[in-house]
């Protein structure tokens, strides 16, 4: 059997357009509210499957590893590793996690790996029995990222989870060793290259976890865009592409970063729209 869990990370606030590109506030402000620094509120949501006598975790949100200053500058909410909150609530603890699937190792997705902050103290790498599932060519790139978007990336995660030894790399088009033939993984390039999408099958259908892809509901609409995306216009063509393929399969989507949405049915309304059909909040070992 094989349920699923969606589990709150630490939580941010970032600038509202920074987070829809070049859509103009007069739009995105219908969907979102604002602070008085123009930031909006993110969850950054992780989801837990169990099966076969396994825990899975795909993402870990952004963690606590960030000094007092740098979790400032990121909006991040909270001072304690919310994370490790949320696996308590359902009575697990990172020792227990077998699996952690990642789509991209940028901070706000990977640094709920690390140990919170103290100060004196480097970040220790947590989750001490899992493998770590991370896609070939995004592992390369955040070994040697470029300058756009090397802040993203957080250099002693990637020294520590590369000393681990547990680290899967899965190339494009092929199958997890570890988690078999029942996962399958497809990528894309518009966010990030090598932005890996974990997909299972429950009895109703498909879950596809899109990372930043599709980050929240309001990214359903096909030329909503981040200005943190490499390539915005491939990330629309791979968006397009994904929600046709749900709509098609009854699949459901999970958002690491709406704050109210956690998963939904993907539809096509009557003017080829796509929106969130049947919309729900985190939910707890979903069984169908």
């Amino acid at each position: 059997m094989r349920t699923f869990t969606t589990l709150e990370g630490n939580s941010q606030r970032l600038d509202g357009g920074a987070m829809f590109g070049n859509a103009p506030k007069a739009l995105w402000s219908r969907w979102v509210d604002t602070d008085e620094q123009n930031r909006i509120a993110l969850s950054c949501r992780a989801l837990l499957v169990q099966e076969d006598d396994r825990n899975i975790l795909i993402e870990t949100g952004i963690g606590a590893f960030f000094s007092p200053q740098m979790k400032e500058r990121y909006g991040v909410v909270e001072d304690n590793h919310v994370l490790l909150d949320s696996l308590k609530e359902v009575g697990l603890s990172h020792t227990d996690i077998n699996v952690v699937v990642l789509t991209h190792l940028h901070f706000d997705h990977a640094g709920g790996l690390l140990t919170a902050w103290e100060e004196g103290k480097e970040p220790e790498l947590l989750f001490p029995n899992a493998t770590f599932i991370i896609g070939e060519r995004h592992w390369a790139r955040a070994r040697r990222p470029h300058p756009r978007d090397q802040a993203s990336f957080i250099p002693q995660l990637i020294n520590l989870l590369n000393a681990s030894g547990r680290v899967e790399l899965i190339k494009d088009g092929q199958q997890s060793p570890t988690l078999g033939k029942d996962w399958r993984f497809s990528f894309s390039d518009g966010h990030t290259p090598g932005l890996m999408l974990p997909e299972f099958n429950m009895p109703d259908g498909p879950v596809v976890f899109p990372g930043d892809l599709i980050p929240g509901a309001p990214w359903l609409h096909l030329p909503i865009t981040m200005g943190y995306d490499r390539f915005p216009e491939t990330l629309i063509e791979e968006k397009e592409a994904l929600l046709n393929d749900m709509v098609a399969r009854n699949g459901r989507l999970v958002f690491t970063h709406d704050r109210d949405i956690a998963v939904a049915y993907v539809e096509r309304d009557e003017k080829g729209r796509y929106t969130a059909r049947l919309p729900q909040g985190n939910v707890r070992k979903v069984a169908m």
